[in-house]
């Protein structure tokens, strides 16, 4: 543990220094950018939304910028959560299955299209640019609400992907179950 990490910034950078898979170093460094890039875009939208909104006394609107802020956090915690998870499995050494930080890296890939499908989906009618693609008036002619469910999906998909792999040995194999390894 000498070559530890101080909390989330740190963690970043010794999850890409440590992994042998390169699919997780370029998962790092576009994860980071994507959560950095979502994480300022959410902040200023706050602050301009209360700027917009400070002289009205109504508490709807502290309960909603509440809301955007928790929704903010909500697009960036699957984003961070590979890196965090190799980086603690780095740091603590822990026994996991072949192929974990491969398979988060892919895992993290697919939270980060499925937020653009949500944004595809979610797109006012009026910025909804005409097109031939079969799929794009697919996803248009879904209901707003149901662009959320592509990231909450990914999401869980992470978290799963985390949870099936952690606990393996480098062959595959759970420990107690009888192996030698």
């Amino acid at each position: 543990m000498t070559d530890s990490y101080r909390g989330v910034f740190g963690a970043v950078p010794y999850a890409i220094r440590n992994t042998d898979s390169w699919t997780m170093r370029v998962y790092g460094v576009i994860g980071a950018l994507a959560t950095a890039t979502i994480a300022l875009v959410v902040t200023l939208a706050l602050v301009v939304w209360m700027a917009e909104t400070a002289g009205v006394p109504s508490g709807t609107y502290l309960f909603t910028r509440s809301l955007y802020v928790v929704l903010g956090f909500a697009a960036v915690a699957p984003l961070l959560a590979p890196l965090l998870f190799v980086a603690r499995r780095h740091r603590r050494d822990l026994p996991v299955a072949v192929g974990y930080d491969r398979k988060l890296a892919y895992a993290g890939f697919l939270f980060l299209a499925s937020l653009y499908l949500g944004l595809i989906v979610t797109a006012p009618a009026d910025l909804r640019d005409p097109t031939e693609s079969v799929l794009l008036s697919a996803l248009y002619a879904l209901p707003r609400p149901a662009g959320a469910l592509f990231p909450v999906l990914a999401a869980a998909v992470v978290f799963w992907t985390h949870y099936r792999l952690r606990s393996g040995g480098e062959d595959g194999s759970k420990p107690g179950n009888g192996s030698t390894t």
